[in-house]
């Protein structure tokens, strides 16, 4: 499958595109891959460091003539979101991506693809490899863990990077460029739950929720898509209204920064009462049909039914207060932006939660474009939590890109993407967490842009990427270098 990325055009992105699909990636698992990429740049007798982050910095001199010329960083991460659809077997830290070509579209059916930020990865090592491209000096600067906490960029000390302009490959829109992101805070809550001993008559059942087309909980969170975990507390909050269904386990989602597709509950309830709650299963699947018709018309509730006669399950009271919190806790968009028109400004999403020996947790990532208003955001979850007897510990600020509409570097693409496509493109700023905030505190006079190919469905299984809006990506990155060192 991965031959068939290499027969792509253009040929050099894809071929490197395909290398990244066979070495597996995960966030804080990208050794390999930056082993793959020093041996490949040392064939090419481009210098290589690994700092002390851990990031990878490849360096190539201008080209003969462009030595005065200031340098350009290109910039990208090199993980992943890891998620699989439930019941496909890939593990990770071993198996390559499996990919198909389809309608024009490099796709992933069954997990995510990680065009996100593979692609912009690509873009960068395919511009150090053309032999006859004019250039001023180039810093590819490839960071880590961009996906769980931004711990390369995070580290990256102040005056490593020497250029003065950026190129930061990470957006998801042709035809747009980005000046500009959210910033944000992880939230996670904790409590001590307490069990107690259940009569004999109470059977295992195990409520499912699945089907859910998830995503990416800064570019997809103002769609109104299902989450798993609300859904699912939702669900069992109506049947504890009505019978003693009694919960014992719960999972749902698997990162705090996509929308979470599937959860599920293992729960005890009477064996007369059970025998015959598949009717009000099959009552709630359809309501959520309908609900989430034009949204997220697979939505699917299910029940499994145990011989197993469980020995104990949470107490009443902390069932009570577990529900009820994921049940009305804050989730989604906050407030759109005055500044913006059609842009998230603030939001929050419940992206994980566990209840398993005891111990419940609950994982939110907090976005906005004002770094105030993030903090303030997870600060009312932290007292949410609170008036529940739950802990909150606040963790992973990042700050926002604030948007310069008078940037030299915007300037020029503009006039770059014109000459090449015939059009003005688009200015766009974004809900997303760009690592562009974290660079620009450590190199704070670099001049920043983003652009990138479209990519749909990030962060969950069926990611994929369109073809030609990643040759057109190429073009307008070579067109650019070249213009940056002639100064025109």
């Amino acid at each position: 499958m991965l031959t068939n990325l290499k027969a792509l055009e253009p040929q050099v992105v894809w071929a490197h595109f395909a290398s990244l699909c066979e070495i597996p990636r995960a966030s804080k698992h990208e050794a390999a891959l930056i082993d793959h990429l020093i041996a490949w740049a040392a064939g090419r007798g481009i210098a290589a460091v690994v700092d002390g982050a851990g990031n990878l910095i490849l360096k190539k001199p201008a080209t003969s003539g462009c030595e005065d010329r200031p340098g350009v960083i290109l910039q990208a991460h090199l993980d992943m979101v890891c998620q699989a659809n439930a019941g496909t077997q890939h593990d990770f830290l071993r198996d390559p991506i499996p990919v198909e070509v389809r309608d024009g579209w490099v796709i992933a059916p069954n997990t995510t693809l990680g065009a996100d930020n593979g692609i912009g990865v690509a873009l960068a090592l395919a511009a150090l490899d053309e032999p006859d491209l004019k250039h001023p000096a180039i810093e590819v600067l490839l960071t880590v863990n961009e996906e769980s906490g931004m711990d390369g960029a995070r580290g990256l000390a102040p005056g490593t990077l020497q250029g003065c302009t950026l190129i930061n490959l990470d957006t998801e829109e042709w035809g747009h460029f980005y000046l500009g992101c959210a910033g944000g805070v992880d939230v996670e809550v904790r409590s001590v739950c307490d069990f107690d001993a259940l009569p004999s008559d109470y059977v295992l059942l195990r409520f499912e929720v699945s089907g859910l087309r998830g995503g990416h909980s800064g570019i997809d969170i103002h769609l109104g898509r299902g989450n798993a975990i609300k859904l699912l507390a939702e669900a069992l909050r109506d049947l504890s209204a009505h019978t003693d269904v009694r919960l014992i386990r719960l999972q749902g989602g698997s990162a705090r920064n996509a929308i979470p597709r599937e959860a599920f509950a293992e729960c005890a309830l009477p064996a007369a009462i059970a025998v015959n709650i598949d009717e009000w299963v099959q009552h709630r699947h359809q309501a959520w049909r309908t609900r989430f018709a034009t949204i997220d018309p697979n939505v699917a509730f299910s029940c499994r039914h145990f011989e197993t006669s469980p020995d104990a399950a949470l107490l009443q009271a902390d069932q009570l207060r577990v529900l009820a919190f994921l049940d009305t806790v804050a989730n989604g968009v906050s407030c759109v932006s005055q500044d913006f028109p059609g842009v998230t400004d603030t939001s929050s999403n419940l992206g994980v939660a566990t209840l398993d020996a005891g111990e419940f947790k609950a994982t939110f990532k907090v976005r906005s474009l004002r770094d105030e208003s993030a903090g303030a955001l997870a600060d009312k979850l932290a007292v949410y939590a609170a008036a529940q007897g739950m802990k909150a510990f606040k963790d992973g600020a990042y700050p926002g890109w604030t948007p310069n509409p008078a940037s030299p570097l915007l300037a020029l693409c503009q006039q770059v993407y014109t000459a090449q496509f015939g059009e003005v493109a688009g200015l766009q700023v974004i809900h997303a967490g760009l690592e562009c905030g974290l660079l620009a505190s450590s190199h704070p006079d670099v001049d920043m842009i983003s652009f990138g190919p479209d990519i749909q469905g990030a962060h969950a299984p069926g990611e994929r990427v369109q073809i030609e809006s990643v040759g057109h990506c190429y073009t307008l990155l070579k067109a650019l270098l070249q213009a940056l060192s002639t100064g025109r």
